[in-house]
């Protein structure tokens, strides 16, 4: 019997295409393994279409293909040959070196040096993790008709678009600014972005250089901390209390980052002084801030407090705030306020990196807003996620009492809550008990320049807002259990 010349395709198969991508694909294994050497003549589409049960049109497709990628060389009233210039790789010996890695830039070893934070969270049945949205929370209807109206609106010719976002965007979001944070900006001064993330970068590509130094919180955010030293910035870490960021010695630094309307994780509001101490440094020294607003719509009987850019009168500040809290985060919408001095600089690096954000998902947030549902929407939330707080907050005072002590309660989607009695060197067997127990639970010393401190006590980060009342009570339980287990 004469053996199959592609034995791996004698069999049925369900579709042309697909039959297609497997003559292609065994072609290609046959000449890699040496069947087929260059130059040589295959069979005819003919007696391969014939021999694989394939129509002479498939077969005849793959080679045109193959031909089209340079493997086979092709001519009318000729059998197709193997493509003369191909050459077989030799087989590696058994003591050959390793492949040579491909070698990183020196952003690239920073950034693989660092210390990995995960992006694909556990699938843990009761998780207070910070950052998460309820989904029954998101504003469906309104959305709906936002998309709606801004794919009936489009335009005849589809095109790239302005690098700074949509007018209709920006100029919707001046106006909320000034009705929800009394911020005063014109429309000009804002950037439209991929979420905070990618103002975080923006803002390290454009005013740091390796060596420069950067204040930031501490305890702080984490991913910003990582970004800068991705960008290889020498970090000055400032220590938080009751008041926010220490500024009384500030050293001299290119830039600063702080959360000063609900700091992030202790929850504590940059107090007047320390704001004007900030603002004043950073006339001194030529200095940028990065005033992070990721919550400030969440208030809990207590006004909003300004942004520090409203007291900026040297074009310090650049502010950044996102929906991320607000909608949703896997929308990745975020906005820069920038001073004049660096609007086109920032437009230009945005065109660089990805031209513009989606501008679907623009147009319908700026629809959102001028009708009016976004602010109706945040009212909404902000009330539910209320609920969900005082829901919390009741359970932790029946539950652990006097064990734990609360702090950063007055605003944000979180609480941060002291473990007394358990020392700071215990809260990762804590953390790691709870995922046992399919329990989320985040501990506050990650978010330390210094994870490992013996004065300190244990701490959870406990966000609220996507959970349900009997959720946080069924979590709180747990934890109740998990303490008793660790002797506390």
């Amino acid at each position: 019997m004469k053996r199959p010349v592609f034995s791996i395709l004698a069999k049925p198969v369900e579709a042309d295409i697909g039959a297609q991508r497997r003559v292609i694909a065994a072609i290609k294994r046959e000449i890699a393994a040496g069947v087929h050497a260059p130059g040589s003549r295959l069979p005819s589409t003919r007696a391969l279409a014939a021999e694989w049960g394939l129509s002479r049109t498939t077969v005849t497709a793959a080679f045109e293909q193959l031909a089209a990628e340079g493997y086979l060389e092709t001519r009318p009233g000729a059998r197709a040959r193997v493509a003369a210039g191909l050459v077989r790789p030799e087989p590696a010996p058994g003591n050959a070196p390793a492949p040579r890695p491909t070698e990183l830039s020196a952003y690239g070893w920073r950034l693989a040096s660092a210390s990995p934070i995960p992006w694909t969270p556990q699938p843990f049945a009761l998780d207070f993790r910070y950052g998460e949205l309820a989904g029954s929370d998101f504003p469906t209807l309104a959305w709906r008709r936002a998309l709606t109206h801004a794919v009936t609106r489009r335009p005849a010719r589809l095109r790239y678009g302005d690098p700074r976002g949509l007018p209709e965007l920006r100029a919707a979001l001046q106006g909320y600014l000034w009705r929800a944070r009394g911020m005063r900006c014109e429309a000009d001064d804002i950037l439209v972005v991929n979420g905070s993330q990618q103002g975080f970068d923006l803002c390290t590509r454009l005013l740091l250089d390796p060596g420069d130094r950067v204040v930031i919180e501490d305890p702080g955010y984490n991913l910003a901390r990582q970004a800068f030293l991705t960008a290889g910035a020498e970090l000055s870490p400032q220590p938080v209390d009751r008041e926010g960021m220490q500024t009384a010695a500030l050293p001299a630094a290119r830039l600063a980052f702080v959360t000063p309307s609900h700091q992030l994780p202790l929850g504590s509001i940059l107090s007047a002084p320390r704001r004007q101490g900030l603002l004043a440094w950073a006339a001194r020294h030529g200095a940028c801030i990065i005033e992070d607003d990721y919550d400030a719509e969440y208030r809990h009987g207590v006004g909003p407090v300004p942004p520090l850019r409203s007291l900026d009168q040297a074009g310090s500040v650049i502010y950044l705030g996102t929906v991320s809290k607000t909608l949703s985060p896997t929308l990745r919408l975020g906005y820069l306020v920038l001073p004049p001095a660096l609007r086109e600089v920032f437009a230009r690096a945005k065109r660089m990196v990805d031209r513009h954000t989606p501008e679907l998902e623009q147009a319908a947030l700026a629809e959102l807003i001028a009708s009016g549902a976004y602010e109706r929407h945040v009212r909404r939330v902000r009330r539910r996620n209320g609920e969900r707080r005082a829901a919390l907050l009741k359970t932790l005072r029946e539950r652990l009492g006097e064990r734990v002590t609360i702090a950063g309660t007055d605003a944000g989607l979180h609480v941060l809550a002291w473990i007394n009695g358990l020392p700071q060197a215990r809260e990762s067997e804590l953390m790691e008990r709870a995922a046992a127990a399919s329990l989320g639970l985040y501990g506050v010393s990650g978010l330390y320049d210094r994870p490992d401190d013996p004065e300190r006590r244990a701490g959870l980060v406990i966000g609220y807002a996507a959970l349900d009342e009997a959720q946080i009570a069924a979590g709180i339980a747990r934890l109740d259990g998990l303490l008793l287990e660790l002797g506390t």
